[in-house]
């Protein structure tokens, strides 16, 4: 743009709704409930924030605006003068149109930036595919890498490829979605290479001793090879697909290529419908159909309705004796293990949980929402009673696992609708553009089939979103496939011929030129310093997590060192430091030395302080307050003075968080430890009301009773406390766990009395 004194930006058909989509976002941001995280997005997943959506829209615009046609149709200048035999035969080689052929390479390079985007995405999504269908069998190359053997042992009982592959994107659900969108364009590609071969035969018919032909019969060789090729690359794609055991993946793509197929048969059912033997013709499609349903016949598929139509669910039919019937009702365990998340509630019913919460906070933010990518602290405001009685009751959710609910519940309606604006309006242009090209029959089957592939590709995202929500790569081909089609199908202007500027570069265009030079060169070194941050705050967290608090002392400081602005890494700096100062105060008084102490005082400052100032500037961020609670009560433990800290700080998590039953837990041991039993049996008894079955607020509150029922001496001074104590151990035992030891033991001892 300098060079040419111009500001290179192509105006597309998606101008208006992604404007609003940007000021959607930039609004909500700025009324958030955290801007710091609307601005950067989640730590750890960054996808969603205000600033990765303006680089999705920068990705489109850098695109559509330097790889659209340069050349108007017809400009002879940039164009190759051929003949019109061997014109029309190259025109036929390469699959376009000969009005767009006539007008020379330069009109076709932005289809042909489009055609190798695409095969990059194929090759890359083969590597992604490649390294994550090992791990099924439990030889991970990840493991490999990090520790040196070919297994999955370097994965927790969460995380086991075996059950659900992830390859490097890190959760089945999101490789699947990524694959349901390689899926489409891979078949295309397979049809396109067969549909060129045809043109090379037609071709063959109509020229003889050619040097087109010539080379025309060397690429029907390749074509039909590269049928073979497509095809055995969508058939890896779709079995580490069905290898990640995701619902929502399985859906999206079956609906896409039923998409697929019915729309490109549309678009050929004149030659089908006027001549049956045509139908042969198109023998690649049902290839293609076959080898899907062949490899769902013999892998399966996450439906446990269907299983019975596979080979696995027909041989159990077969071979269904007494004897396979006791063996399938022994393994029962573990196939309800593997259909309600390794032991836990089905992920259905937890959506459907999650989903109303996302309801109560549009109601409660119907315009722009708490905030862009605010859902993790919105969501303890709002979260259902229900959601404390599912397996995931003490998981932090910051997403609404559904991309349109997240944006209701963040957004507001103006966000949702700004969204869904773009969507229907592509959509909308692709119908349009169907609809005219049958009208006016005047359309290019192999254009048709990519577009096809990619609006198919398209589909199978929402279809994800609907059940998930958005990652990075995802995000990427929202974005850019309305790009690809754009082009594709000419929806863009070509660029108008602008006269050369002289080639002199002018002293003010070498200072444009030097600050894009500066600003690269900052951003990249900025971009560096985070990554040494985040490899930082990595190794020092996980230390923590290993009990290592010393060791992880020096990394945390220097994580927030290069990058004093990002408050997840102060928040684990301030616990960190709780830690060491209240183990260093908890020594024998003997080994306290003042020197220690005056350590352990400072570190215990520095935690405060550094807690006071992030729980200042993200108030209405639970995750912090909590932090705040096991700062103040880590120090309790060599100090007692702290403990009102730590009450103050969980009374204020539980105004973010009213129905977090583990809040409401703590609440009441800590009025407890305070010496306030009466509170504390009162926070124990909402506690049960949240979570019926929480077997620690039982006890809890059968040893509140206790406390209450004896007096020093351990004598009973109240009957009616006792027996309350006793049901609650009984309780237990009888609905929580019959082989709960201690509680057994305990009702033993209190029964005596």
């Amino acid at each position: 743009m300098i060079l040419q004194r111009r500001i290179l930006l192509c105006r597309t058909p998606l101008d208006i709704p992604i404007a609003l989509f940007l000021t959607s976002q930039i609004i909500s941001t700025i009324f958030s409930w955290d801007p710091h995280v609307s601005i950067w997005g989640y730590y750890s997943r960054f996808n969603g924030g205000l600033l990765s959506m303006i680089s999705y829209v920068f990705l489109y615009y850098a695109f559509v605006s330097n790889f659209r046609n340069e050349q108007a149709r017809g400009d002879a200048s940039g164009g190759v003068q051929r003949s019109a035999s061997s014109f029309a035969a190259k025109a036929r080689l390469e699959g376009a149109p000969l009005d767009e052929r006539a007008a020379g390479p330069r009109a076709t390079s932005a289809i042909t930036v489009v055609k190798r985007s695409l095969f990059v995405s194929l090759l890359s999504g083969f590597v992604v595919a490649l390294w994550g269908l090992p791990s099924h069998f439990g030889y991970d190359p990840t493991c490999l890498i990090f520790r040196g053997t070919l297994d999955v042992s370097c994965w927790t009982a969460d995380f086991q490829p075996m059950v659900r592959i992830f390859s490097t994107l890190g959760q089945p659900s999101w490789l699947a979605a990524y694959l349901a969108i390689l899926i489409p364009i891979a078949i295309a590609f397979s049809c396109v290479v067969i549909l060129k071969s045809k043109g090379l035969k037609d071709l063959k018919q109509s020229s003889k001793k050619n040097e087109i032909l010539r080379s025309a019969q060397n690429d029907k060789l390749i074509s039909n090879f590269g049928f073979w090729i497509f095809l055995l690359l969508s058939a890896l794609f779709y079995l580490d697909l069905l290898y990640t055991s995701s619902k929502s993946g399985f859906i999206a793509i079956w609906i896409s290529l039923a998409f697929f197929f019915v729309l490109y048969i549309w678009f050929q059912r004149k030659q089908v419908t006027n001549h049956v033997s045509n139908i042969l013709k198109y023998w690649y499609l049902l290839v293609v159909f076959v080898v899907l349903v062949f490899i769902t016949f013999f892998v399966g598929q996450p439906f446990s309705q269907l299983e019975k139509f596979t080979f696995e669910g027909i041989k159990k039919n077969i071979t269904s004796t007494k004897t396979t019937i006791e063996s399938r009702s022994e393994e029962t365990p573990n196939e309800q293990k593997f259909a309600g998340e390794l032991g836990g509630t089905d992920s259905g019913e937890i959506r459907k949980i999650v989903w109303q919460g996302a309801f109560d906070i549009w109601r409660s933010h119907p315009i722009f929402g708490t905030g862009v990518e605010t859902f993790a602290f919105a969501y303890y405001k709002f979260r259902p009673v229900e959601h404390n009685l599912t397996s995931e009751w003490n998981f932090l959710y910051n997403k609404a696992h559904n991309e349109y609910l997240n944006y209701l519940a963040t957004t507001g309606i103006v966000g949702l609708g700004a969204y869904l604006s773009m969507i229907i309006l592509f959509l909308l242009l692709c119908i349009k553009y169907y609809v005219s090209s049958i009208k006016e029959k005047k359309h290019n089957t192999h254009y048709i089939l990519l577009n096809t592939g990619l609006l198919a590709s398209y589909i199978s995202i929402l279809i994800t979103n609907f059940f998930g929500f958005s990652v990075v790569i995802t995000n990427i081909y929202l974005f850019l496939i309305p790009a690809f089609v754009f082009v594709l199908t000419g929806m863009i202007e070509s660029e108008k011929k602008h006269e050369s500027k002289s080639n002199h570069i002018t002293p003010w265009q070498w200072t444009f030129i030097a600050l894009v030079v500066i600003t690269s060169f900052y951003m990249l070194t900025t971009l560096l310093r985070f990554w040494n941050a985040d490899k930082a705050y990595g190794l020092g967290s996980n230390l923590d997590k290993a009990g290592e608090y010393q060791q992880a002392y020096s990394v945390l400081l220097e994580a927030v060192g290069k990058r004093p602005s990002e408050p997840v890494f102060r928040d684990e700096l301030a616990i960190n430091n709780a830690v060491l100062a209240s183990a260093l105060l908890s020594q024998e008084q003997t080994q306290v030395s003042t020197e220690t102490a005056s350590l352990a005082d400072q570190l215990a400052q520095d935690a405060i302080k550094l807690n006071d100032m992030i729980t200042l500037e993200h108030p209405s961020n639970i995750i912090f307050w909590k932090s705040r609670v096991r700062i103040f009560y880590a120090l309790s433990q060599a100090d007692p003075s702290y403990l009102g800290g730590a009450l103050e700080a969980v009374k204020k998590a539980q105004t973010l968080a009213p129905t977090d039953a583990n809040i409401s837990y703590n609440l009441g041991v800590l009025y407890g430890q305070n010496n306030e039993i009466e509170k504390g049996i009162s926070a124990l008894e909402n506690t049960i009301k949240l979570k019926t079955d929480y077997r620690d607020a039982h006890y809890a509150l059968a040893l509140f009773y206790h406390d209450q029922a004896i007096d020093d001496n351990g004598n009973v001074v109240d009957r009616e406390r006792l027996n309350k104590a006793i049901t609650k151990l009984q309780f237990i035992l009888e609905n929580l766990g019959e082989d709960d030891t201690v509680a057994q033991e305990t009702l033993e001892q209190w029964k005596k009395l």
